[in-house]
């Protein structure tokens, strides 16, 4: 009885403890899981159009006064990631498709953002970097030097940059969400060469020994994951030049880094990111990117039809031309891309590091008389510079060879971010201040092994400068390597300012050819406050430099912050990743090892502020990484110049445009063929009555079209001018002629699908009175196989 009785107890019992252990391991689990999916990070990524004018404006980069805009290759964008701890600190970091950042624009855009948001982002921590694409619209830096061949200040292209910066910011913040991030780094081989080597070979055997290569081939990136949404983006950092496109290129272009960045954010978008996944499918790399293949970027909603019949090319041959017809406004450009923007999508940036003798022109430099190689220590041919240029991996064709180098870096970052498996852990923090480099004390080891303190000095270039580099070489008799400088030379330079005895000395070896620091006429010609930043989120820490640092400098900057991050009870560890980020926040030219400098190359030429101006760096950015694991601010007794107001700008606007008699707007010029039909990889043309592209950007919108005919016989789009396969080309039949052309050229892609299609122009004129005028037309429809 009383064993049955106890038995039923624990009967009883047993039971009503399986309950309550049940439920305390449910409690335990759901504390668990919310633990698991609590994210260290809220995260936001957001982008925006920058393209800018693209007819009439000098380019940015090669300071060829004959580069002149006159079309788009594809769309250029702002980029911005914002990684915030919850109700602690956060940093913003954007990636411009530009030469590189300014400091006119940082100052305006910190302006915007402080009136939007007060105090939450400013120059401490939000910074704003450049691709150093050579091809994207000048006249946007505040300084003389710097848009000199874009007749002075553009305000159109400074506009549309700081806007489309402050549009980039607010939708990363508007889309801030809890979210994990990863890191990655890996080696990409083939994808850059050292332009400048003999300079190289000049720094110590000791050193160079310890790197297998003599420039910086590894990639890092950071992979962004929402934790509802997925994968929403990724950034990396790679050293290469964006001279892929020449310095005869009229198009607009990402150049290598830009095609890049639009191979990754289609692959994203055929894989369906942002999604409820974190790992990412690779299957159709080959397909999007095979070696004939063209990726394409507006529309996958086309099915592919049967094969082509003669009465769909009977279809074809009855849509005409449509003729020139005047819009309401520019809205309906903007709707033809806006038709995903209400779905998150996923951004991918491919910045910049230290690429300061970095080319990817890889097949190397050939002497374009004779096809030999060129000089090795100075770059010419038979003493010409002009003579000498590298070869990209696709020559003749400059196009090729920027897909293929932009190709080689989205491979790789693909592979990385696939198996990016690091989670970035810890806090964000950040510092910032500026420096006068036109004055700076640094202290420096002597040979003896003792110290001894120099100076910076006013910024100045050399006569190696105007020889260019093997990427664009400049003209007359410059050449690279040049210690001593020409008499004829320095009589043309004493006309506008001679050195003084100790700025020549400050500066030796160099020869002076430019003294632009002590130049302020009718404006500074070059800055001499610069910025100086430094991002941390949790291991990685972004180094931001305002200028283009070489291999060998890059390496020097990042191994001396390092070691004072990891040295001693610091919270950094061996696990740490150091990442330089060139041409952020504004630009001062190039910075080379001391070694370097006395080479005298064109980076040592354009190294500004003299031999010291790598340790200059090195002691101010060891200063700001001490004070970040000491936890204390950096003061700074500094402020660059706010120079919008004396800005002078001497390109004419547009006065009008015009077409022939009975002919509109819109209307074609040159068609196409009627009754043809395209194989996939042929290109199709046709040229439009048009006018200056100035009138109206057609920004986040778009000059060119193709229209694909749907089942319901409707015209649905399918590319644009921000696709690899469509360019858009303007021109004028005379220099001063209020008349000109638009042609659209599209090079069918191999996944594209059979059907009938056309081409479409929109444009904006300007009459001689009255306000712009929108227009638009098409062709006449063609078949593709």
């Amino acid at each position: 009885m009383e064993a049955s009785s106890c038995l039923c107890y624990q009967v009883r019992g047993f039971r009503l403890s399986k309950i309550w252990l049940w439920f305390f391991l449910a409690l335990v689990l759901q504390n668990c899981s919310l633990a698991l999916s609590a994210s260290p990070y809220m995260v936001g990524m957001g982008s925006f159009d920058i393209t800018g004018p693209a007819a009439d404006v000098n380019m940015m980069g090669y300071a060829n006064i004959e580069q002149i805009a006159s079309g788009i290759h594809f769309r250029l964008k702002s980029r911005a990631f914002i990684v915030a701890e919850p109700n602690g600190k956060c940093v913003v970091f954007v990636n411009l498709d530009a030469c590189m950042a300014s400091q006119i624009v940082t100052i305006k855009v910190l302006e915007r953002l402080k009136a939007r948001y007060g105090d939450l982002y400013n120059e401490n921590n939000v910074a704003i970097s450049g691709i150093h694409t050579h091809a994207g619209p000048g006249g946007y830096l505040q300084y003389v030097v710097y848009i000199v061949t874009s007749l002075g200040f553009v305000r159109q292209s400074f506009n549309v940059i700081v806007d489309g910066i402050e549009r980039s910011i607010v939708e990363a913040h508007n889309n801030l969400r809890p979210g994990k991030i990863f890191v990655n780094k890996g080696d990409l081989l083939d994808a850059g060469v050292n332009r400048s080597p003999s300079a190289y070979l000049n720094n110590p055997a000791k050193e160079r020994s310890k790197y297998q290569y003599n420039v910086d081939k590894e990639m890092s990136i950071i992979k962004f994951v929402d934790d509802e949404l997925g994968p929403v983006g990724s950034f990396n950092w790679f050293a290469t030049h964006g001279t892929s496109m020449s310095r005869t290129n009229s198009l607009i272009s990402g150049d290598n880094k830009g095609a890049a960045a639009r191979f990754m954010e289609d692959w994203a978008e055929q894989n369906g990111f942002p999604k409820q996944s974190t790992h990412a499918n690779s299957d159709n790399l080959g397909s999007l990117h095979k070696t004939s293949g063209l990726p394409r970027r507006v529309s996958n909603i086309i099915p592919e039809p049967n094969e082509i019949t003669d009465d769909l090319i009977q279809l074809a041959s009855s849509y005409e031309a449509s003729g020139g017809r005047r819009l309401a406004g520019s809205s309906i450009t903007r709707r033809i891309r806006s038709t995903q923007q209400n779905k998150p999508k996923f951004v991918s940036a491919f910045c910049q590091s230290n690429c300061g003798d970095v080319s990817p022109n890889v097949l190397g430099t050939f002497c374009i008389d004779t096809h030999r190689p060129c000089d090795f220590n100075h770059s010419t041919c038979n003493g010409k510079n002009e003579l000498c240029y590298g070869r990209g991996p696709g020559y003749p064709n400059e196009f090729e060879s920027t897909r293929i180098i932009g190709n080689r870096q989205f491979l790789k970052a693909v592979d990385l971010f696939n198996s990016a498996s690091e989670e970035i852990q810890g806090k964000i923090d950040y510092r910032h201040t500026y420096l006068d480099f036109s004055q700076l004390e640094v202290k420096v080891s002597t040979s003896a092994g003792s110290q001894q303190t120099v100076k910076t000095c006013p910024a100045a270039m050399g006569f190696a400068f105007a020889a260019g580099t093997t990427d664009g070489p400049g003209a007359f008799d410059f050449r690279q390597g040049d210690v001593k400088g020409n008499p004829f030379w320095k009589l043309v330079r004493n006309v506008l300012k001679t050195p003084g005895k100790e700025q020549v000395e400050c500066h030796a070896p160099k020869p002076i050819l430019l003294d632009t620091g002590e130049m302020n006429e009718p404006y500074d010609w070059a800055p001499a406050i610069l910025p100086i930043q430094i991002i941390r989120i949790g291991q990685l820490v972004i180094l931001c430099v305002p200028g283009e640092f070489t291999t060998m400098a890059g390496r020097r900057l990042r191994d001396a912050v390092k070691n004072v991050l990891t040295s001693g009870n610091s919270e950094f560890n061996k696990n740490i990743h150091v990442v330089l980020a060139g041409l952020t926040n504004t630009y001062s030219q190039y910075i080379t090892t001391f070694e370097e400098y006395q080479i005298q190359r064109y980076e040592g030429a354009s190294t500004l502020y003299g031999p010291h101006t790598l340790s200059a760096y090195i002691q101010e950015f060891q200063k700001l990484a001490t004070a970040m694991i000491a936890n204390k601010e950096v003061p700074t007794n500094f402020q660059p110049p706010d120079l919008l107001d004396k800005q002078i700008g001497l390109l004419p606007g547009v006065v009008f445009d015009s077409t022939p008699p009975g002919v509109k707007f819109g209307d074609v010029s040159s068609d196409v063929p009627g009754n043809s039909t395209f194989n996939k990889g042929s290109t199709v043309n046709a040229t439009f009555y048009s006018a200056c592209p100035r009138n109206d950007l057609l920004t986040e919108g778009t000059f060119a079209l193709v229209e694909k005919l749907d089942d319901n016989n409707n015209w649905v789009p399918v590319y644009d001018d921000d696709d690899w396969s469509l360019r858009f080309k303007w021109s004028r039949p005379a220099r001063l002629s209020p008349r000109s052309f638009a042609t659209l050229e599209w090079t069918i892609p191999e996944d594209a699908a059979s059907g009938v299609y056309r081409l479409r122009h929109f444009g904006a004129s300007k009459p001689m009175f009255g306000s712009i005028r929108h227009f638009t037309g098409t062709s006449r429809a063609f078949a593709v196989r």
